[in-house]
C-alpha cells in the first residue's frame, strides 16, 4: 500500500505553517514534506515535527533569487560558490530535521547560455552534492519539472534525469517523480515507471490540469498506485497538490480519495 507524506505547503493552508504538522497528524498522515523550510528555524520546525511524531521525508535546497526568476542554482554556470553555500545552508537544517532527502533544483537555463553548458555544470554540482551529503547521511534528489509552469528548465523529462544519474554515477543520487509534471511533458507513465523504477527514490502526486487534488482530473490514480504496488515502491509520495480553497477544512475536503489508504477517516 502506497505511504502518504503531506506537503505542508501546498495543503494546509488554512493554518499556518508551525501548526500544519498537527494538522497533518491529525489528519492521519504519518510523514512531512514542504518545498521550502527556510522562513523558520530547523528548531521551530524540528519542535513541530516531533511534537507531531511525524518523519520529515524532504525538502528543497535553496532555489536561489525566485524574485528574478531563479528556480535552482546547480546548473547555473559561474555560481558554484553560492550552490555549494545553499547545499550548506540545507544541510544545517537536515542536521535537526533528520530528513531523508534534499531536493536539488536544476535552474533556469539563462540567456545567452547553452543548455549542454549548464548541463555539465549541473553533473558537476551533483556529483559533489551527492558525496556532501552521503557524508551527513541524507539523500539527493532531482526531479524533471514542466515548462508549463518553468519555462526553460533545465530537466524536463525522466529520460533526461536518467542521463543524469548515469553521467553523476553516485549512489546517493535519485530522481523524485512527481506524476502531475511527467504527465504534463511526456505521458506514458506505466511504460516511464516499469523502466526506472528503480532510480526513483520519492514520489509526488496532483490531478492533471490545475494540480488539484488527485481525485480530479485526468489521470487514473487508483490504477497507478496498483501499478506503484505491483513495482514495489518502498518510498514516500507526497501529496504536492492544491485543495479547491482555503477556507477551514478544505484539506480534509480534499481526501476523500485517501480514506481507503487510512487518511482523513474521521467524520
Amino acid at each position: 500500500m502506497p505511504r502518504f507524506a503531506a506537503n505542508l505547503t501546498w495543503i494546509l493552508q488554512e493554518v499556518p505553517m508551525l501548526d500544519r504538522f498537527g494538522a497533518a497528524r491529525a489528519l492521519g498522515f504519518d510523514a512531512v514534506e514542504c518545498q521550502f523550510p527556510y522562513e523558520h528555524s530547523p528548531q521551530e520546525l524540528a519542535r513541530a515535527c516531533e511534537d507531531a511524531d511525524l518523519q520529515f521525508v524532504m525538502f528543497n535546497a535553496p532555489p536561489g533569487d525566485m524574485d528574478a526568476g531563479e528556480y535552482g542554482l546547480s546548473g547555473l554556470p559561474g555560481r558554484e560558490s553560492e550552490f555549494r553555500d545553499s547545499i550548506a545552508m540545507a544541510l544545517e537544517y537536515s542536521a535537526v530535521l533528520k530528513n531523508q532527502f534534499i531536493h536539488v533544483l536544476a535552474g533556469i537555463v539563462p540567456k545567452g547560455e547553452s543548455r549542454e553548458h549548464c548541463h555539465d555544470t549541473y553533473v558537476e554540482n551533483l556529483a559533489w552534492a551527492a558525496e556532501t551529503c552521503q557524508q551527513a547521511g541524507v539523500g539527493v534528489l532531482i526531479e524533471p519539472i514542466n515548462t508549463f509552469e518553468k519555462p526553460g528548465y533545465l530537466t524536463t523529462l525522466t529520460s533526461e534525469a536518467m542521463d543524469t544519474l548515469s553521467r553523476v554515477n553516485h549512489s546517493n543520487l535519485g530522481i523524485q517523480y512527481d506524476f502531475h509534471n511527467a504527465q504534463l511533458m511526456e505521458g506514458c507513465l506505466t511504460r516511464t515507471l516499469e523502466e526506472n523504477i528503480s532510480a526513483i527514490r520519492h514520489m509526488q502526486i496532483a490531478g492533471v490540469p490545475g494540480r488539484t487534488p488527485p481525485d480530479g482530473g485526468e489521470m487514473n490514480y487508483p490504477y497507478l498506485f496498483e501499478l506503484i504496488d505491483r513495482l514495489d515502491y518502498q518510498g514516500w509520495v507526497g501529496c504536492e497538490y492544491r485543495p479547491h480553497g482555503s477556507h477551514d477544512g478544505a484539506t480534509k475536503e480534499s481526501l476523500g480519495w485517501a480514506r481507503e489508504f487510512g487518511i482523513a477517516t474521521e467524520a
